[in-house]
């Protein structure tokens, strides 16, 4: 209720009234100054006093009393019907209708009513009045804003001697709950009391974990379920697959037995759906499990390029990447580079293996579909990043400047389909825009004096989680422009991804080509050809300058 109180005072209390008018300038009064009154003068520091220029008056409020309203309105079915008319009867109103329309009153009014009508809808349907034309004003702004990121909490390891957090896991649906695997894989640094133990945090509480993980062997990999917010299943360094239900306790609910596990540490595990996950490990093997009945696993398969599921010629798997949208298709990484992409619906255990991806030099040390197009996939390994279309094997499309320190994580962003973020070694996070510049990260910022060894990204895309070498999990927040989708980005990085696969096939075309060209020449011709060229060309070059010095000399 709005308040408002009047002064009220006679005229008579205002004095006089001022009547202003020109007049030429007079000199009233001269006064020179007196030399002797000088000396009397005393110089004091300059004080501050502040004078009420009006009278003080005091004020009091009083509220009247209050007024209830009640808004009440009345639902107007059947209206304009006479009282002998029974509404209900069928008969009766459409009896009523037909009389009515033959009125010639209703006639007029129809045809003087009409052209109004028509009017109004007309101007409804050539201005929409109910656009928002400034929708998109705050989204650009939060775009064209400086991107920055801010260090949130930190979660450091329970125990004294410090273990790397090899692995992150967000809770689904958008938790707030951060699974981390501590371990060691350095096993001439592994002391004797070193603790098996791995943590689950409450973002919001970086003091105390949210439960503790008592395994029997040091968790390498985890993951939350994608329906269950409290199950987790975990890979262990013995090559065991564990079961954990948070609501239980800090024991697991289910394990698999040792002779039918891994040989190897599994250095990753990803669900499938709510009751079947598979595992890949530095044995070769992929293996799928039924989380009802750990005691061995549903299915197999071994990274024998050759097809004859020799477990002495599999290749080291130390990464995997699954998506829902390509439920029979998924990819592995292995130590020795390459990416090896699979079908499980294939009939025979040699078709699964499809075809490999060589572009590293080093360990592929995570791999990830984008969410907004699944046909591209990115890569981590040695000293750069690198970005890969489902039918082109031959060369990745797009690919970072080498770095300085080995990359060891990265992760796209889910809301943003041009921005992906990846961590170093030397204890650097750089945030990368594929649609701002392509040959430097969009953002630099360095987390720690240790290397990261993973990263993790919140559902939300705000929330950045990595783990470092000395048993820190730092919890970053990312400015609203890195985490607010652009006008039509899906759109312009399907468009950027789509020309560089085409330039690759582009080349790619003109080096078989060149190739085939050249496929009929010996050793010595191939070496002897660029020496001929070159001999020809300053040939062509010293007679190009005879001519021009002979037509300077006779024009």
């Amino acid at each position: 209720m709005e308040i408002a109180h009047e002064y009220a005072k006679l005229r008579s209390d205002f004095g006089r009234q001022c009547l202003f008018s020109d007049r030429h300038v007079e000199l009233l009064v001269d006064m020179p100054p007196n030399p002797k009154l000088a000396v009397q003068f005393c110089v004091k520091d300059t004080r501050d006093f502040g004078v009420q220029g009006c009278w003080e008056m005091s004020e009091h409020e009083v509220n009247t009393e209050r007024f209830e309203y009640d808004n009440q309105g009345i639902n107007h079915v059947e209206g304009g019907w006479p009282k002998d008319i029974n509404v209900l009867e069928m008969e009766q109103t459409i009896r009523f209708r037909k009389k009515v329309e033959k009125d010639e009153i209703y006639m007029n009014s129809v045809m003087l009513l009409g052209p109004l009508i028509g009017q109004c809808v007309g101007q409804n349907n050539a201005v929409d009045i109910y656009q928002e034309y400034f929708q998109n004003e705050e989204l650009l702004d939060e775009i064209q804003e400086t991107p920055s990121v801010k260090f949130v909490n930190k979660f450091r390891d329970q125990n004294k001697v410090k273990r790397n957090i090899t692995n992150l896991s967000w809770q689904s649906s958008g938790g707030s709950n951060l699974a981390g695997a501590y371990s060691c894989l350095e096993l001439h640094k592994v002391p004797a009391d070193l603790s098996k133990d791995s943590y689950t945090w409450d973002i919001e509480n970086p003091n105390q974990p949210l439960t503790i993980l008592k395994p029997t062997s040091q968790l390498i990999c985890l993951a939350y379920n994608p329906q269950d917010l409290h199950c987790l299943i975990s890979g262990c360094f013995n090559g065991q697959i564990v079961l954990w239900d948070e609501r239980v306790g800090q024991h697991s609910v289910g394990l698999s037995t040792s002779e039918h596990s891994h040989m190897d540490p599994v250095y990753k595990i990803k669900w499938l759906q709510s009751s079947e996950a598979f595992s890949a490990s530095t044995d070769g093997q992929i293996l799928w499990w039924d989380i009802r009945n750990l005691s061995e696993p549903t299915d197999r398969l071994i990274l024998d390029l050759s097809r004859q599921d020799n477990l002495d010629n599999a290749l080291r798997a130390v990464s995997l990447e699954y998506n829902v949208t390509m439920p029979d298709t998924f990819l592995v990484g292995t130590e020795q580079g390459a990416v090896v992409y699979c079908n499980r619906a294939a009939e025979t255990p040699a078709e699964k293996i499809v075809y490999t991806y060589d572009g590293h030099h080093g360990p592929v040390y995570a791999i990830q579909r984008n969410p907004f197009l699944s046909q591209n996939f990115l890569t981590v390994g040695d000293w750069g990043a690198r970005i890969w279309a489902d039918d082109i094997k031959e060369s990745s499309i797009m690919w970072t400047r080498h770095q300085t320190a080995y990359l060891t994580d990265a992760r796209w962003s889910p809301v943003r389909p041009a921005v992906f973020f990846t961590v170093k070694m030397d204890g650097w996070l750089n945030i990368w825009d594929i649609l701002f510049k392509q040959n430097d990260p969009t953002l630099s910022i360095k987390v720690r004096d240790e290397p990261l060894s993973s990263l993790q990204v919140h559902e939300g895309g705000r929330m950045i989680a990595s783990g470092s070498q000395l048993g820190v999990i730092t919890l970053m927040e990312v400015s609203s422009g890195l985490c607010t989708q652009q006008i039509n980005e899906p759109n312009l990085v399907a468009e950027m991804l789509e020309r560089e696969a085409e330039r690759e096939k582009i080349l790619r075309a003109l080096r078989v080509g060149e190739e085939d060209e050249n496929s009929d020449e010996g050793p010595r011709e191939l070496i002897l050809k660029p020496e001929f060229d070159f001999y020809n060309l300053v040939e062509s070059e010293q007679r190009r300058k005879q001519w021009e010095s002979r037509q300077k000399h006779y024009p």
